[in-house]
This record gives C-alpha cells, sequence and structure tokens, in this order.
C-alpha cells in the first residue's frame, strides 16, 4: 500500500491533486486510516496510470471518471488504444518537428520550400475545433461589449484593473490547500466574478464556461500553470462550485 504522499512521488503529481481526485471520485483511496491518512492499492495506482494517460490525450477528468468506470471498462485494451493514440501522436510532431527543421533550412536560405510545406503536420480536425470554440465561447456581442467597456477606461484604470486579476490569482494559489468549496477560496471566486465583470456582464453559465477553458484550453492552462501547476484544474473545481451555488 502506498501513502498519499508516496502515490504523489512515485506519479509525480501534488498530494493536493490526489485529494481533489478524491473528492471528484476519480480515483478513491483504497482504505482510510483511523486518522484520515489515505492508502493505495496496486489498483488504485493502475488507475492513475489511466487517469495520466487519457490526461496526456487531452481529455476532461469529468470523461476520464466516465470511461473508468464503465462496468465493460478493460484496461488491456485501454492500454493498446491509448498506445495507438500516442503513436498517432508521435508521428504528428515528428511531422512538425521536421517542418520546423525545414523551415529554419529555408529562412536560411538553404532549402526552397512550397507555403503549403510550411503547414506540414498541423492536425486539420483540432485546428477546426479551436475555430468552432473560439465561436461557441466568444459571443461577438459580448466581445464588442468587453472592448467597448475596456476602451472607455484610462490607462490608470486599466493598469489597476489588471493588477486586481493578477492578485486574484495569486491569492487563489495561497488557497491550494483548502477544499475549493471552502468560504476563504469561494469569496476569492466571488471577487473573480467582480473582477470580470469590468470587462462585461456575465451569466453563470459564462462563468462556468470560463472555468472549464481555464483548465481544457491550452493557451489558459499554461498561463496559470505558470503561477502554480494545480491552479488550473483548481479554479475550475472552484468556480463549479460558485456557479452550483449561486446560478
Amino acid at each position: 500500500m502506498y501513502t498519499i504522499k508516496q502515490l504523489a512521488d512515485l506519479a509525480n503529481v501534488s498530494r493536493r491533486t490526489l485529494r481533489y481526485y478524491d473528492q471528484i471520485d476519480l480515483l478513491k483511496p483504497t482504505a482510510v486510516a483511523d486518522n484520515n491518512y489515505r492508502y493505495y492499492d496496486q489498483t488504485a495506482v493502475l488507475r492513475l496510470q489511466q487517469i495520466r494517460f487519457y490526461q496526456e490525450l487531452d481529455f476532461s477528468l469529468e470523461d476520464i471518471r466516465k470511461m473508468l468506470d464503465k462496468t465493460d471498462f478493460n484496461a488491456l485494451q485501454s492500454l493498446q488504444t491509448q498506445k495507438e493514440a500516442l503513436q498517432r501522436q508521435a508521428e504528428r510532431l515528428n511531422r512538425l518537428i521536421n517542418t520546423i527543421d525545414k523551415t529554419i533550412l529555408h529562412l536560411e536560405g538553404k532549402l526552397e520550400m512550397d507555403n503549403k510545406d510550411l503547414f506540414a503536420g498541423f492536425d486539420e480536425a483540432k485546428q477546426k475545433a479551436y475555430a468552432e470554440e473560439a465561436e461557441r465561447r466568444w459571443d461577438p456581442q459580448l466581445v464588442r461589449q468587453s472592448n467597448q467597456r475596456w476602451n472607455r477606461l484610462s490607462k490608470d484604470q486599466q493598469k489597476a484593473i489588471m493588477q486586481e486579476g493578477n492578485q486574484v490569482y495569486l491569492d487563489m494559489v495561497g488557497q491550494l490547500d483548502n477544499a475549493p468549496d471552502s468560504d476563504a477560496v469561494q469569496a476569492i471566486v466571488a471577487r473573480w466574478h467582480q473582477h470580470i465583470r469590468h470587462f462585461y456582464e456575465p451569466n453563470f453559465a459564462t462563468l462556468r464556461g470560463l472555468g472549464q477553458g481555464y483548465a481544457n484550453d491550452p493557451a489558459f492552462r499554461v498561463t496559470f500553470e505558470a503561477m502554480h501547476p494545480d491552479l488550473p484544474d483548481f479554479l475550475q473545481a472552484a468556480i463549479t462550485v460558485y456557479c452550483d451555488k449561486n446560478g
């Protein structure tokens, strides 16, 4: 059996992440001692490996939980499917690396390239999905409203608002050891809600979508992970609680 610290070290995740997985029923401890220490057996270790593989393939935590909890889930078959998907991903990444190498030679004047070759290796389906997601998430009316509000502000006001937003996220990093539904965390989410109102009037569906974007959109993730690796998923969890309570 592994303690939560031992499993966290083994899988290169934080203890807070494992506690969160327990909260959302994604990875339950095998046993909980009288002192509330969590313990994990080999089955839990293999389930965590599955979770990490699916994360690498860009599945959401909710989708991963649903797949792993299916009564007909077959770990061996799943590993084979994941292997094939990762091999396809590796092949695409190798094509992208090859395109980069050729582009470097082209810019150095050592290789002639057709413009079509500049985009070899890019995933057309993924690019289409990004475009559809952008259109769905960012309503043109909201974008116009946000731009109008922002442009009416002075430079000093704009600077103050940006500093306010950064402070909200930094304060959230300071709460990562607390539960997403704790009073302290929810108070910060309420401040975040008011901060968003500087740009437009969001409904709770929009707020919930922003939370999902923070965790699942690569551009958002890299920004928040720079503050703390656990921040994107924690923000989503905290915002979801806020919307459930107030929406």
